[in-house]
Parts: structure tokens; sequence; C-alpha cells
């Protein structure tokens, strides 16, 4: 990635994000291609340079085909490997429960296989994870224990880094995912205590495809058995009912396996199924 002078703003964000970082030998970056992830990768490889920096993507079937794509090319555009590492949370009993701390299961998933698989291959001295300093507030974000416990560093966070300062520092970067609507995984679609299932995530994927292939900027299908909610941004509903766009996502949507499609007048929630369970006392730590 060619070095771009930063404004003096971004380059205060920068030094700080630094700073967390600290200086080790070599890094392995827990790597999405989403936004955070991106910018701590990038920040990582100016700091440490391409050659002690590391690119590490879980695939899984709750990894979106599309998802998989973009973050190679994010990866290359930064100019560091990119290494994939097959996870295996459908097979954790936890995660396939569905519960709100699915995610420490997934991230435990991720951070053990890499602790036992790519750490010593690649000579790796320490491991970071994107979590900005807004989601370290969150409650509805157990993956953050996991990382915990495996001593994973999260530099944006740690400098104090929301979800604004890290948009701007990656549009003054010139980062491909800069403007990226935020994209949890597959499984966050499906309502907790309801199983997990290799089926149900390629429904989400192939319905979530077919908004994309609508031009809808952002989108997500929740799975309710038989039934596809909708998520859209408010700006976006009306021309999703109106025709032939109406026409194109019932077809699209109902070929992924669903039997009704309905659209949620709410528009994008991030955290539907999670934070009303998290916020209600006795499972603040989910």
């Amino acid at each position: 990635m060619t070095a771009v002078a930063l404004p003096d703003e971004v380059t205060t964000l920068t030094n700080r994000v630094q700073r967390a970082l600290g200086a080790p030998a070599r890094l392995g970056v827990a790597f999405s291609g989403g936004v955070d992830s991106s910018v701590l990768l990038a920040l990582a490889t100016r700091s440490l340079g391409p050659d002690r920096t590391l690119a590490i993507l879980g695939v899984s079937a709750s990894l979106a085909a599309s998802e998989r794509r973009d973050a190679h090319e994010v990866a290359a555009g930064i100019g560091v490997p990119l290494v994939e590492l097959t996870t295996h949370e459908l097979e954790r009993p936890e995660y396939v429960a569905n519960g709100p701390d699915r995610c420490f299961h997934c991230k435990t998933e991720l951070f053990s296989l890499i602790d036992d698989e790519v750490a010593s291959r690649y000579r790796l001295t320490a491991i970071a994870y994107g979590e900005n300093a807004d989601d370290a507030r969150r409650p509805d974000r157990p993956g953050a224990r996991a990382a915990t416990n495996h001593r994973v560093l999260r530099p944006l966070a740690d400098a104090g880094l929301g979800k604004a300062d890290v948009r701007r520092v990656a549009r003054a970067l010139g980062l491909a995912s800069a403007d990226k609507p935020a994209a949890p995984c597959l499984a966050s679609r499906i309502p907790h205590h309801e199983p997990v299932t290799a089926a149900k995530l390629r429904q989400v994927e192939d319905a979530e495809a077919a908004l994309h292939e609508l031009g809808f900027t952002d989108g997500r299908v929740r799975h309710h058995g038989d039934v596809a909610r909708i998520e859209l941004p408010v700006d976006e509903l009306v021309r999703a009912v109106t025709e032939p766009t109406r026409s194109a996502l019932l077809r699209g949507v109902r070929a992924a396996g669903f039997r009704f499609v309905s659209i949620d007048l709410a528009g994008v929630q991030s955290g539907a199924f999670t934070l009303p369970l998290v916020t209600r006392g006795g499972t603040s730590d989910a």
C-alpha cells in the first residue's frame, strides 16, 4: 500500500493506534475485510511493514462468499499476505445452540486455531483484532471475552477510536472498505436459541445475494423458519416495494428457500436479536 500524507487529525488517531499496538516482531491480524479490521491491518502495516504483518481470514459456512472475495481484495490493496483458516464452529454444540454467547464460541474457535495452527507456522509473536471503542462498550459483544482469554490485542479500542474515527482513518488511507456497511456473520440472522445450521446459513447468504444484485446498499435477511424478514436502509424501503423491484426481490428470496417474504419497517437494526436479551439482566456477560 502506497504511503499517503494524512491530515493532522487523522495522524493523531493513527499515532494513538500505533502506540497501543506496540512493536511486535510479527503480527497476525484476525481479518474480515470490514472497515475495522482493514484499518487495523493498514496501520499495522504502516508501522511494522508488510513483512512483519499477516492477515488471517477465518472461513466457514457463516462467511458469505462475497465477503471472502472482498477480504482478499482489501488485503491485496494494502499489500499484505492473507492466509485462510478453516474454522469448525458448527461442530461446537454451544455455537449451534445459538445462545446470546454464540460469538464467544465462534471467536474461541478462531483464536484457538490461530494459536494452534498459524502462530508457530508464521512465527507470529502477537495477534490483534479490530474491536473499536464503541463496540467495546456494548453488552452484546461476547467475542471480546474470547479475545481476552487468548491475549488478543485490540489496538483500536485501546486507542479510543470509535466507529466514526475508524471510518475517518479508512477514508484518509483510501481503503476500499472505507464506506462498506457493517457485515456481521450470517449466523447473526438466526434468532437466539434457534439452532444454527449450514442449511440456514446458505439460505440467508443466497437471499442477501439477491438483495445485493438488486443494488441495495445494505441489507440483512433474518431467518424465521419459512419467513424471511428483510431489513433495509429506511430510505430504500419504498424502492423495495415498488415494481419491478418488488417482484424481483420476492423471486430472489423465495428462490433461497423461504416461503414468505416480509420487510421490516424499522430498517437495518444492529444487534436485533442479542441486545434485547443481554440488557434485561442476568446475561450481561454475553
